[in-house]
């Protein structure tokens, strides 16, 4: 029996994708997991393993068309076999009416489809679009000079967009002038939006404020470095806060859930999504089982995922299943900030920058003013932890947050 390729699902809020380029054609064999097509989303371009060895016998979901996941979008089976189309797929476009007419000359050999530089994918397309710009100007480094989705967002980091009509991508607004310029958005920016707007809507957000002595950490992270190093790790301090959230995370279970009509579904592993900006928007792959790994495992997950996201290799999966998220947004030079929460999450925990403060340090009455009272110099980091009210109450976010500050506070 032929065994059918179907539209993957790609995220919790992708309900479609784009088959941007089909690799194999009816005909071609392939291995089980070998990459038969290219499709692409509003958050990720992929590639799409074989879901079993044999030939490619069918294609029912053109390039360039957009499709419902759990469509089938083709066939693969034993060479010849008969394909049932009982289950559901997109359309196909009608068959030309017959019209009477001389008898046709032989048949012509079909138009080859475009490879290489002119080959460009849906998501290509749309972004050249929505920026005015000469994909000819572009320098591609996929396949046989192909123009990458990376490739656009780096020639637009640039600033040398190379337009056709000689207009900046993102217009600057005439001054002199009282009419607003529109730049439109891009899908990453609008998926993201939506996400947003959905997660004030449905999680009623509680923050929670605590600032944590990072003198322990610091003074690690100096000692340490050479030696990670030596490894190949580039040791930073993202690591450390997974590792204190996965320990409280384990201690207080609620905060690990998700809130649901019939209750609270506890997960019973901790997989932290650590959120990384990439051009254009934001990526949150996750650390699985992040409470399993020490401070080395966690660095090279962290350093890992968020090279592959900011290059775009990360695999869908990557991007699924996080159980709590944790934002650094302190690496940008953000002090403090009110994260909204990653759905269907009870939480996340935004991280400020580390800098150095003047802290009062009391041998006496812990808040009397006393002689013994003093001033000293502390590398200080402010913790801010947005929750759904639906799933804690404040004691227990305190709580939490509490457990993750004495842990960073007393490493090692």
């Amino acid at each position: 029996m032929p065994t059918p390729i179907k539209m993957p699902q790609l995220g919790e809020t992708v309900v479609e994708g784009t088959v941007s380029r089909w690799l194999k054609q009816p005909g071609d064999r392939v291995e089980r997991q070998e990459i038969v097509l290219e499709i692409s989303t509003d958050k990720i371009d992929t590639e799409i393993p074989a879901p079993a060895a044999g030939t490619l016998l069918e294609v029912l979901t053109k390039e360039g068309q957009t499709v419902p996941v759990g469509t089938v979008i083709g066939y693969i089976g034993a060479p010849g076999e008969a394909v049932s189309h009982g289950q559901s797929s997109v359309p196909s476009d009608p068959p030309p009416a017959v019209v009477a007419q001389s008898p046709v000359p032989s048949p012509q050999s079909p138009i080859p489809k475009p490879t290489g530089r002119a080959f460009v994918s849906p998501v290509v397309a749309r972004i050249a679009a929505e920026h005015r710009l000469d994909l000819d100007k572009i320098n591609g480094t996929g396949l046989h000079g192909r123009v990458t989705k990376k490739d656009v967002e780096i020639f637009l980091e640039t600033g040398d967009r190379g337009l056709e009509t000689g207009e900046a991508a993102s217009p600057i607004p005439d001054p002199q002038s009282p009419i607003p310029v529109l730049q439109s958005l891009t899908p990453m920016r609008r998926a993201i939006a939506e996400h947003m707007e959905r997660s004030v809507r449905t999680s009623p957000h509680v923050m929670a404020l605590f600032e944590a002595d990072m003198t322990a950490v610091v003074r690690h992270r100096e000692a340490q470095r050479a030696a990670y190093t030596a490894k190949g790790i580039d040791l930073t301090f993202t690591p450390y806060f997974v590792a204190a959230v996965a320990a409280a995370l384990r201690a207080n279970p609620r905060v690990n859930s998700s809130f649901t009509a019939e209750g609270l579904l506890l997960h019973p592993r901790i997989h932290v999504g650590v959120a990384v900006s990439v051009s254009g928007g934001l990526l949150v792959p996750v650390v699985r089982n992040a409470d399993e790994l020490n401070l080395a495992g966690l660095s090279r997950a962290v350093n890992d995922l968020a090279e592959r996201a900011r290059a775009n290799k990360l695999s869908p999966d990557e991007l699924q299943g996080g159980t709590f998220t944790v934002t650094n947004h302190g690496v940008s030079g953000s002090l403090l900030g009110t994260p909204i929460i990653n759905q269907p999450q009870a939480g996340i925990l935004g991280i400020g920058k580390i800098a150095k403060r003047a802290v009062v340090r009391s041998g006496g009455h812990s808040l009397l003013p006393s002689a013994d009272d003093s001033f000293v110099i502390r590398p200080m980091c402010y913790l801010s932890f947005s929750f759904d009210h639906r799933v804690l109450d404040g004691a227990e976010a305190d709580r939490f947050v509490g457990q993750v500050v004495a842990l960073l506070e007393n490493w090692g």
